[in-house]
């Protein structure tokens, strides 16, 4: 086989690899989707419906539906933990500033995690009680939630392991250190 011949033949081969690299890379990812009364969380084993606050689905490649998760917090968590999946193909948490309230995000509020903006340490307790990671798709929603309840912001690469992996504090602990009462309800 003559040199160029033999070039062009590697110059082929590449591109085409290349072109499977750029259409596995491309794939779309799956859309977000609602939970319903058959939802159960990853790490509780409830009805992810059950828990105020928002919520976290992570789709795993190659499956259909979700994993459920009752706050965002787990949603990081799983990603952290070296005995979950690593084959990722979408992460969803719920978006606050879409929400009416802290009881039920609305349908359709969801943000893709690796762009929302993270409240940490506010005044509110996640789905199981403990603390959590507040999402939301805007900037300014996030520091108006600051600004109401507490906490500071965070992008999903910047949430701390300690923050999602560690204990929660008690109750008094909380109090503390926020210095106000636990309040229920969002605005």
């Amino acid at each position: 086989m003559r040199l160029s011949s033999y070039a062009a033949l590697v110059a082929a081969v590449l591109a085409l690899s290349l072109a499977g690299c750029k259409d596995e890379k491309t794939a779309a990812a799956p859309k977000p989707i609602e939970p319903t009364d058959a939802s159960i969380a990853h790490f509780c084993n409830m009805p992810v419906l059950d828990h105020p606050g928002p919520k976290g689905e992570i789709f795993l490649k190659g499956q259909a539906e979700p994993v459920w998760f009752a706050s965002v917090r787990d949603a990081i968590a799983f990603t952290k933990l070296p005995e979950e999946p690593k084959d990722i193909a979408a992460i969803y948490v719920s978006d606050m500033g879409h929400a009416e309230g802290w009881l039920k995000p609305q349908p359709g509020g969801w943000v893709e995690a690796s762009s929302a903006w993270y409240v940490l340490g506010s005044e509110y307790d996640g789905g199981m009680g403990g603390r959590e990671a507040v999402s939301f798709a805007k900037q300014e929603d996030a520091a108006r939630f600051v600004a109401r309840f507490g906490g500071r912001l965070a992008r999903f690469g910047e949430v701390p392991e300690e923050y999602v992996l560690g204990p929660d504090p008690s109750p008094a602990e909380q109090a503390a250190a926020s210095g106000q009462a636990h309040h229920m309800h969002m605005p």
